[in-house]
């Protein structure tokens, strides 16, 4: 069995790519690629189609990670074809939970930070329109998060 995670932000170019390609990272040094596949996707369709934001990809080039894909739209299919839609903020959670009309699929939505160790956040900020020091504080805000949630995937999903 694969395990599905897609990563949620609101335009898919700053904190949910850098949360996929970090997962990614950390996925692929555990070994364990053909168990757990990760995307990423935006609340907005502001991006669509663009690279992740080149500071977002130069904070992340600081830890080893390479910034790789383009930015979507969140679908309601990804709701079925993922496991675990993680928000990065409670305003993509409450705007991925507005295409669940029926409330179906509520147990697959969380915030991000609940899988931190190290940092008390409830939310990951967006770095957007700040400086610097905001892009590496999300890196290792969502270093942390995904090695949470690495370990929570190990422990719950296994074949």
């Amino acid at each position: 069995m694969v395990y599905k995670l897609l990563f949620v932000c609101l335009g898919n170019i700053c904190r949910s790519p850098s949360a996929e390609n970090i997962m990614n990272h950390l996925i692929e040094r555990e070994g364990l690629s053909d168990r757990i596949v990760c995307d990423s996707a935006g609340t907005s369709s502001y991006h669509i189609g663009s690279p992740p934001d080149r500071r977002m990809a130069a904070a992340a080039r600081k830890q080893g990670i390479e910034l790789v894909g383009a930015a979507r739209q969140f679908q309601r299919q990804d709701f079925e074809e993922f496991d675990l839609i993680l928000a990065m903020d409670r305003d993509n959670y409450r705007d991925i939970l507005s295409l669940d009309r029926q409330g179906k699929y509520a147990d697959k939505v969380r915030l991000m930070c609940d899988f931190c160790t190290r940092h008390d956040l409830k939310e990951v900020p967006d770095p957007y329109y700040g400086g610097p020091a905001g892009f590496d504080r999300v890196i290792d805000l969502l270093m942390d998060a995904c090695e949470g949630l690495l370990e929570f995937a190990m422990e719950n999903f296994k074949e």
